[in-house]
């Protein structure tokens, strides 16, 4: 962690002239590099220095090399925003984010300020896991794409598994206290009320975010609620450490969750014992059957030591390839009319669009429980021995949800 904040405090001088940055495609990652956020931001400098060096294997873009830029946030929209900004100085027109919607809402306000105001400068800002829906909706921006799937769509197809599930009875809401956890406990109590109403919301706490070290007290109230399943959107060491509680206390429910498959988070549901009881909804897992996946997993797996939780980085970047080359050219202004409407084949299998209304990607979504695996299941995590089974598919259609977005356009 050290050596990769060492890493972005330098790496602005390494590539100082506008000039160099020409001749290379150089793409900003904000995200936490220190802090309590390091362990996911570390993953995804990684994730997308692979992907980078994928790309460069076949010949870069538009014949550039490809670097990843690595800008260390802290998880805080005011350092973000400091961060952008320099790098924008130094000649990145292309920009990727994903940990916090706080910071995503603040980065997409800002480019699209910073467009306005300098024609001809525009800057892309490529969101790879920032999920609150405003930002495809009310706050949607010409100059922001989304290529994970909005907590809205993770939601509606989390609760559409769970109203077939006749054993859930009573429900705990545990989610950080920013607008991401927001989301997630609103729209879980008007899915739930509409597509069960029998169920009881027996608990609806909210937390700060990534400061919380030690989740008992929580865990103690959801014991005393008596409830038999648990949903919460936390991510990083506030998914890990809040199953670390929940094993310490011998809590056994069902956890219905966005992002149990981050670092620590199936290592904390191993401890728990919890085998097949912990839900995850996302866009893909390592144990689908699909070969050209299964491969690409294979190859991370032996440069680095964990597996691949961002399928969704890997479109994001090979669709940023495809539209460079679609439209002959870097400028941003023309890779984003590229991008509008384009349809691909996703890494996990299936057809995805970015639909041109809002710059929300869409994909099939899966709900998949990790444990015990089958000998169809390949993949273990974080070396525990259990692996992710998918439990159901969702097609790409199903996923469409309506937008209010009223995008204003250069």
């Amino acid at each position: 962690m050290r050596k990769l904040a060492m890493i972005a405090a330098v790496a602005l001088p390494m590539f100082g002239t506008a000039a160099f940055a020409q001749e290379t495609v150089k793409i900003g990652y904000i995200d936490p590099l220190s802090g309590g956020g390091a362990s996911v931001g570390e993953v995804g400098y990684k994730t997308f220095q692979f992907l980078a060096d994928e790309l460069n294997a076949k010949g870069g873009i538009l014949g550039k090399k490809v670097e990843i830029v690595p800008l260390d946030n802290k998880t805080n929209p005011q350092e973000s925003l400091i961060q952008a900004q320099k790098a924008i100085d130094a000649g990145v027109r292309y920009v990727t984010q994903g940990n916090g919607s706080s910071v995503a809402g603040a980065l997409s306000d800002f480019v699209t300020k910073f467009n306005d105001r300098n024609p001809g400068k525009e800057v892309l800002y490529f969101n790879y896991a920032a999920v609150d829906p405003v930002l495809t909706n009310d706050k949607c921006s010409f100059w922001h794409f989304r290529w994970d799937a909005n907590s809205d769509i993770k939601m509606e197809a989390l609760t559409n598994y769970m109203k077939g599930v006749p054993a859930i009875k009573k429900v705990y809401l545990i989610n950080q206290d920013y607008s991401f956890g927001e989301s997630v406990r609103t729209t879980a109590k008007k899915m739930l009320a509409s597509k069960r109403p029998d169920i009881q919301v027996v608990g609806d706490e909210l937390h700060p975010l990534l400061k919380i070290t030690d989740f008992a007290p929580y865990i103690a109230k959801i014991k005393a609620s008596g409830a038999d399943s648990v949903i919460t959107g936390n991510w990083g060491q506030d998914f890990a450490l809040l199953l670390k509680a929940a094993a310490d206390a011998g809590l056994k429910v069902n956890w219905y969750t966005y992002y149990a498959g981050g670092t620590g988070g199936p290592t904390a549901v191993k401890q728990a014992n919890l085998n097949h009881q912990v839900f995850q909804v996302g866009e893909g897992i390592p144990n689908i059957d699909h070969k050209p996946s299964q491969e690409f997993e294979k190859a991370l797996r032996a440069k680095y030591d964990f597996s691949l939780f961002y399928p969704r980085a890997v479109n994001e970047m090979r669709m940023f390839a495809a539209a460079a080359e679609k439209a002959k050219s870097l400028d941003p202004v023309k890779v984003a009319a590229a991008l509008e409407g384009m349809e691909w084949d996703v890494f996990n299998g299936g057809k995805g669009v970015m639909r041109k209304s809002d710059h929300q990607f869409f994909q099939p979504m899966y709900i998949s429980s990790l444990g015990e695996r089958s000998e169809k299941e390949p993949f273990d995590e974080e070396k525990t021995g259990w692996g992710w089974k998918m439990v159901a598919k969702i097609d790409t259609a199903a996923t469409e949800l309506p937008t209010t977005c009223k995008m204003e356009r250069p």
